[in-house]
């Protein structure tokens, strides 16, 4: 889900609206330009439910990719190796660079970004549930660049055909990341499976406590899933949830093949009628427990970015004094 607007119990349905004939030639042109695949920029008017949803979505998927580098950063000087900690390095600066992407993005919607990360400090505003889980052991970074960036590939790869151009654009760079990332993360655990019976453990350990989290990442069932028709009906989301989630499992089960270890679920079996894999029910009040704030780490993960925020504050204040006072020496020189 850290790609897709999570949707909320009690939150107002939207749809489109016509007030005046002013209106309505607006929405009817917004209409006709989503009928044709057209990309809405920034300068075009759009139906108020439709900027919310974006900023809602756009959103929720910067305050993940924010919060996403603390699971791994608590590794960055423990890794086995000066290459994978060259390469933790690199995968968590891509996470910090997606977010300011993102954000930027939210900003072109009229979203201020102290509102945002207001939202995100005070519990408010949701970020992707896979983040409120532990890293225990060094397999867990690469179940997290397997898994867990395999999921968000799967999440992404279509918001590049987003109807929003500033979000579809970012998401073209980032998806080139996360294949990155994902990449290295099952070469990682490629390596320790090739290690002793210790790694081999640790990998197959990892895999059994991260599979279910990560099939929950995909967000809740379609059914559950109450904005899902209008996103799609705006071309925002292409792919349901359930679609994205089956097609994720139907890749990762050959992947676990190659490398050598067993999802660790018993309904995991092949169905020749539906041609895709089955899979056991999972457990959607585990996964409300986390989005709302009763996960694993989420008041760990939660306070650790807010002390971040607050003791960068002097940066931000530079930044803006320094701003200030070439907008000052530069309008004299204007107005002469």
């Amino acid at each position: 889900m850290y790609t897709q607007s999570l949707d909320l119990p009690g939150q107002p349905q939207h749809g489109p609206t016509s007030a005046n004939a002013d209106q309505a030639a607006r929405q009817a042109a917004f209409d006709a330009r989503i009928a044709e695949d057209a990309k809405i920029e920034p300068m075009d008017w759009m139906p108020e439910a439709y900027r919310k949803t974006l900023v809602r979505q756009i959103s929720q998927h910067a305050h993940s990719e924010i919060i996403g580098m603390q699971p791994e950063g608590n590794w960055i000087s423990r890794a086995p190796s000066l290459k994978r900690k060259a390469i933790l390095l690199a995968k968590v600066q891509d996470e910090g660079g997606h977010g300011l992407y993102l954000y930027s993005a939210a900003e072109t919607l009229d979203a201020s970004r102290d509102a945002l990360l207001d939202g995100l400090h005070s519990g408010r505003a949701k970020y992707s549930s896979i983040f409120n889980y532990p890293t225990l052991t060094w397999a867990d970074v690469g179940v997290i660049g397997w898994l867990v960036d395999g999921a968000a590939i799967m999440n992404q790869i279509p918001l590049c055909r987003c109807s929003y151009g500033p979000y579809a654009r970012a998401m073209i760079r980032i998806c080139k990341e996360e294949s990155f990332h994902q990449r290295q993360g099952f070469d990682a655990l490629l390596s320790m499976m090739r290690g002793t019976e210790a790694q081999r453990a640790m990998v197959q350990d990892a895999v059994d406590r991260w599979w279910f989290p990560v099939l929950m990442m995909f967000g809740p069932p379609d059914a559950a899933s109450t904005n899902s028709t209008q996103t799609m009906a705006w071309g925002i989301k292409r792919i349901s949830n359930d679609d994205l989630r089956q097609k994720f499992v139907d890749a990762t089960v050959e992947q676990a093949r190659v490398l050598g270890v067993t999802l660790p679920d018993p309904g995991l079996v092949w169905n020749d009628e539906r041609g895709h894999y089955d899979y056991s029910p999972l457990d959607w009040e585990e996964f409300w427990r986390v989005i709302n704030g009763d996960g694993p780490c989420n008041r760990e993960r939660l306070a650790t970015r807010v002390k971040a925020h607050e003791d960068g504050a002097w940066v931000r204040e530079a930044a803006l004094a320094h701003a200030e006072k070439r907008a000052r020496r530069a309008s004299p020189a204007k107005a002469a």
